[in-house]
């Protein structure tokens, strides 16, 4: 009886925080509030029809797809290098350590700022950019390297929480194999292929799926930097969500658009469980 009472807080936030909205989103994907949205209309199925039928909500799911594509790999692989290179023997390595992590506890919202002012049209790239000879970039406004330039901040907020838990992860890997390969003479990049990576899979596997579920959920530097402009070419699926909830009143297409979201991410989770972490649950 009293571990009840130990889980009941959590149980109590949970149905409060999660449960509940889940099902009352699910319920407002059921009607219609463009009418009238205090007397809402039900029609079914209807507006998950429509998003499918949708070519704006479609490209929103191929630009958050983009988005995922230009920042896992590079939170996944970029971080291990850097935990492997500070894992070294080297001077000033907390010095390193911190300076990597700072961005981390950094608000998004600052970054996202800081970096706005870095691709204004006159910001500090193009003006470098212009001394060289070459003409000034549309960092934000050319539809073709708008979502890279999001994509560059996102990147640079996480490689430093990712290169932690990969960090975390080298102190459990046994000095003595490290060792061994001294003595057989593998060094450099051969041996931390043998030995570091390997050990080092499920905690790659880790990174991979949080990296990918973030990049799914990204909203606050696209809302703080491009509104989804230019021609909604960085307009995500979060953003989207939150154009026709809070801007159209539109509650029933957003709360459709919030549930096919949460299968997306579902799916993510689900392919970690299946593909990197069967052995856990074998009975």
């Amino acid at each position: 009886m009293s571990a009840y009472l130990f889980l009941l807080p959590a149980g109590i936030i949970l149905l409060l925080f999660f449960f509940f909205p889940f099902f009352e989103t699910i319920e407002l994907s059921f009607f219609d509030y463009g009418n009238n949205i205090y007397k809402p209309t039900f029609v079914g199925f209807d507006n998950y029809i429509s998003l499918i039928n949708s070519p704006l909500f479609l490209k929103t799911i191929l630009n958050t797809f983009y988005f995922l594509i230009l920042c896992v790999p590079f939170l996944v692989i970029f971080p291990l290098f850097l935990a492997i290179l500070i894992n070294q023997n080297i001077k000033f390595k907390n010095t390193y350590k911190v300076l990597i992590y700072l961005p981390v506890v950094v608000s998004i919202v600052v970054v996202a700022i800081a970096f706005k002012w870095l691709y204004a049209p006159s910001g500090l790239l193009n003006f470098f950019i212009e001394k060289i000879g070459f003409e000034p970039v549309g960092w934000l406004t050319n539809p073709k390297v708008a979502m890279f330039s999001v994509a560059l901040v996102t990147i640079f907020k996480g490689v430093g929480y990712y290169m932690m838990i990969y960090l975390s992860a080298l102190m459990s890997v046994p000095k003595e194999l490290y060792e061994a390969a001294d003595v057989d003479g593998i060094v450099g990049f051969k041996k931390h292929w043998a030995i570091t990576i390997p050990h080092l899979m499920p905690m790659i596997a880790l990174v991979s799926t949080i990296s990918s579920i973030s990049a799914l959920k990204v909203f606050v530097e696209i809302y703080v930097m491009t509104h989804g402009g230019p021609m909604d070419s960085t307009k995500t699926i979060v953003y989207y969500i939150y154009e026709r909830a809070f801007e159209n009143l539109d509650l029933g297409l957003a709360s459709a658009g919030a549930v096919i979201l949460l299968f997306v991410v579902m799916g993510f989770s689900m392919l970690n469980i299946f593909v990197f972490e069967k052995d856990k649950y074998k009975v």
